[in-house]
């Protein structure tokens, strides 16, 4: 075997291992099949967190552990690999490949790079905020993997490559929260509340209802990343050509898009809006790009751009989420949780805010996220709390984590480009957690439980 064969089976190794062990830790504890369900979610973390395996092929393994050890059907596990929600991902995703595909992004950059003043902190703003937007229609990964080059040119100084590239990494972060399709822990819990029966929050109350925390996260993380460099002079080239054919198309589409969102969108108790399945409404706009006029897309060409083992990502997370529910491990779990809800409401609500944060650190935020939803929402029920408030916490909290390379894909890029080390990452991550937890603690508190 080749040296990189002997790592990878050292890795799926070393996953099989804890499983076996995490098995054997529960058996006493619970039921076989909840033992078995522990194990099964010990080693996909595990291969999603050492890449022994890549993702794709990980985020299918459920399809083939879940009936073999009597977790769930074989049907039952693959509908959740189908999910409606996945659909509005696919569409926005298509959207997103036409924008890279077209440089739509680099002159969206450039103009929001434009309108700030050429100094450090005026960079460093400028970059959180279009890292951030941009991380709302695109994948956080792929807008932190575009713009990180970009901002790497604009000095020479090391100093403020860092604060350039923690910019954009915890922007990513930051705006990947904006919109359902910004970051995966928001479209899992989307389909958890299609599950449980819930009332879904539509694609443009979730917007207004985030953005006040995600503005105020935008200004304090800028002003932290800025702190010693505010006279700092920079002079970027930002020359912007004006759009061509193509880009114009794309813009007309995506104005388009968001038009029909909002007029979508339910405005209670004033106006119940058109009814149309928002999943469709992304497909559409996407599966158009494919045809006269607009032709930017082309199935040959693109489709190996269209992150499929996200997908599976997703469906490995519903399929997690479910065997929680079926298996009564969430039941279970939520027994032990149940002596927190005795805490004032707003103090329960800074102990899930901080145990999915820091929780979320050290592991996959996607399967963090389809673990603790099924077990919040039975916690909830059970004492008459507002079940999608809660979730609605758990799950922004698992995308604002700072601190460590691990925690999110924009993260490890920023440390991937050489000018961030860990310990500076965890400086600033540690201040920028706690101020986290406690702006959505506050939005919460004063905001969505009036709205949700």
């Amino acid at each position: 075997m080749t040296t990189s064969e002997v790592q990878q089976t050292k890795k799926i190794g070393l996953a099989i291992g804890l499983a076996v062990i995490a098995f054997f830790s529960m058996a006493p504890f619970f039921s076989l099949q909840q033992a078995s369900l522990v194990a099964s979610i010990v080693l996909l973390v595990t291969l999603w967190t050492n890449e022994g395996l890549s993702l794709a092929v990980v985020s299918l393994l459920p399809i083939i552990l879940f009936p073999s050890l009597g977790i769930m059907t074989t049907a039952e596990t693959t509908s959740n690999y189908a999910k409606p929600i996945i659909y509005l991902f696919l569409g926005g995703f298509l959207l997103a490949v036409a924008v890279e595909k077209t440089n739509l992004h680099r002159w969206i950059a450039n103009k929001i790079l434009g309108l700030f003043p050429n100094s450090a902190r005026g960079i460093i703003f400028a970059l959180i905020i279009t890292s951030g937007l941009l991380s709302s229609v695109l994948s956080n990964t792929t807008t932190t993997l575009l713009l990180l080059p970009i901002a790497l040119f604009l000095s020479e100084d090391n100093r403020l490559k860092l604060r350039f590239a923690l910019g954009i990494a915890y922007g990513a972060s930051v705006g990947g929260i904006l919109t359902p399709i910004g970051t995966p822990p928001n479209l899992i819990l989307m389909g958890i509340m299609e599950e449980q029966g819930l009332e879904a929050i539509p694609f443009v109350q979730w917007m207004w209802m985030v953005a006040p925390l995600v503005l105020v996260m935008f200004v304090v993380v800028g002003l932290i990343l800025g702190l010693g460099v505010k006279e700092t002079h920079v002079d970027p080239d930002l020359k912007t050509p004006p759009l061509d054919g193509q880009q114009k198309k794309v813009m007309f589409l995506l104005m388009g898009v968001i038009f029909m969102l909002f007029i979508n969108a339910p405005i209670k108790p004033y106006y119940g809006g058109l009814g149309l399945s928002e999943p469709g409404i992304l497909l559409s706009a996407g599966l158009l790009l494919f045809a006269p006029p607009f032709s930017i897309l082309d199935w040959a060409e693109d489709k190996s751009k269209i992150a499929f083992r996200i997908m599976f990502l997703f469906g490995a997370g519903f399929a997690i989420a479910m065997a929680f529910t079926k298996t009564g491990m969430a039941e279970e779990v939520a027994s032990y949780l149940i002596a927190l809800t005795t805490l004032p409401t707003l103090l329960f609500m800074l102990a899930v805010a901080a145990l999915v944060t820091f929780t979320t650190e050290v592991t996959s935020n996607t399967a963090l996220i389809s673990i603790m939803l099924p077990i919040l929402y039975v916690v909830t029920l059970k004492v008459g709390l507002d079940s999608t408030l809660f979730m609605m916490i758990a799950t922004v909290c698992a995308s604002y984590a700072f601190m460590l390379p691990i925690a999110t894909p924009p993260n490890a890029i920023a440390m991937s480009s050489g000018v961030v080390d860990v310990k500076t990452m965890a400086i600033y991550g540690i201040f920028l957690n706690l101020i986290g937890i406690a702006m959505i603690v506050l939005v919460a508190e004063l905001l969505w439980k009036h709205v949700i």
